[in-house]
């Protein structure tokens, strides 16, 4: 028994030697096949799970101010672009509207009149005309009269006072003829005068009635928008409006949330975006509906700056004891819109993020685009085109027998 204990020692370490060989072994291979993977495989993907779902969050709020006199819709709940949200007491624009749909409508009156004494005063010119040519014919037979009388008076045939009506006639018929030109004169000049504030333009077109116009318009746009309309299609957040609230604009009443829209901020750190370009392709997992759902998407766009430089208050590094600190930039990331679609995702929902950097000869900043619209709304349209359209039937109900369009001549 005392001689098995030293037997024993050799014997173990006999059998320990092939297992730390064969252990050394495998960590190589392991390392091996890690080394592999990873220059194969692993360092053309960035990942990160520094990343959240986001959207254009579009804030409602009044043009006009007045009283709350309905709320059409609740918070979750779905709505369409151009659907009434809330309705304000309409009252005191309604009676705006009216009080200058009558202004514009005494307007058009008031120019058809102006229109109408074009050919009322050319008719003056012609009556005065006529006149003076009555006169200068009196004053041609008061000439005769005279010089007839004149040339009997030697005889004794006519007397002195014959003589004298017949030159107070002729008199007479020369300050008749002087009176109907000076008529005539005044009435091109009241002519002249009238034509001057409707030459070359319709009767819609005259300055008055588009001054009429514009108030109608601008009366007729505050009536439409007591009616608060939804500026795109999404889901009601934030609501903070209630019925009886006295509104102001600029007001925030809620918010519509368009989750068709969406699409991921991924935080990444700033060495992980030295091979990141536009357009590379990129996988994305939600925690909300689990790994096996995944999303195809690419890289739209890169931050302007890291997160800490548009903070509230950003880091002074110029300290004695500053430490460095990785940053991260967001990477925008679109979405495909048919999984969205069949998996809506709600803002703010933490993502898994994985980006091919296989192809890295993308642009890394985005060339100036197009001019367009990133996001816009059609609603408001209508109202100016309503406005207009009750603005025209206004006039053409006041022309009378005017013809819409009519220009005046010179």
């Amino acid at each position: 028994m005392a001689d098995s204990t030293p037997s024993s020692t050799p014997i173990a370490k006999h059998k320990r030697a092939p297992l730390l060989g064969s252990m050394l072994v495998a960590v190589a291979v392991g390392a091996l096949v890690a080394g592999v993977y990873y220059w194969q495989i692993a360092r053309f993907y960035e990942h990160t799970d520094d990343a959240y779902v986001s959207t254009n969050i579009v804030a409602v709020t009044p043009q006009v101010t007045g009283t709350v006199r309905a709320v059409n819709v609740r918070d979750t709940e779905h709505v369409e672009s151009g659907q009434v949200l809330v309705e304000l007491d309409a009252s005191d624009t309604q009676i705006a509207l009216e009080s200058s749909e009558a202004e514009l409508a005494r307007t058009v009156r008031e120019v058809r009149t102006v229109y109408a004494n074009n050919n009322t005063l050319a008719a003056d010119i012609t009556v005065r005309k006529a006149d003076l040519l009555r006169a200068q014919t009196d004053v041609h037979k008061a000439q005769d009269d005279y010089a007839t009388r004149q040339s009997l008076i030697s005889t004794g045939a006519v007397g002195k006072e014959e003589l004298k009506h017949a030159e107070a006639a002729l008199s007479a018929a020369n300050a008749a003829v002087a009176a109907a030109q000076a008529a005539i004169g005044a009435a091109a000049e009241r002519l002249t005068s009238n034509r001057t504030l409707t030459e070359g333009i319709s009767i819609e077109q005259h300055p008055a009635v588009a001054k009429a116009a514009a108030h109608v318009r601008d009366a007729y746009l505050a009536w439409s928008r007591s009616r608060i309309l939804a500026p795109v299609s999404g889901e009601v957040a934030k609501r903070a409006v209630q019925v009886g609230q006295r509104v102001q604009p600029g007001m925030n009443l809620l918010a519509v949330v368009p989750l068709d829209k969406v699409w991921v901020d991924a935080n990444f750190k700033e060495v992980q975006l030295r091979h990141m370009r536009l357009g590379q392709p990129v996988k994305v997992t939600a925690d909300l509906y689990g790994g096996n759902l995944e999303y195809g998407g690419h890289i739209a766009g890169f931050g302007a700056g890291t997160g800490s430089v548009f903070a509230l208050l950003p880091a002074q590094n110029a300290t004695g004891n500053w430490i460095k600190i990785v940053q991260r930039v967001p990477v925008r990331i679109d979405l495909d819109k048919e999984q969205l679609r069949a998996h809506p995702l709600r803002v703010g929902l933490s993502m898994q993020v994985e980006v091919d950097v296989h192809d890295s000869a993308g642009p890394a900043l985005e060339s100036a685009p197009v001019t367009k619209h990133v996001s816009s709304t059609d609603i408001f349209d209508g109202q100016r085109t309503a406005a207009d359209r009750r603005i025209a039937e206004i006039i053409a109900a006041n022309l009378g027998s005017s013809k819409a369009g009519l220009v005046a001549g010179p």
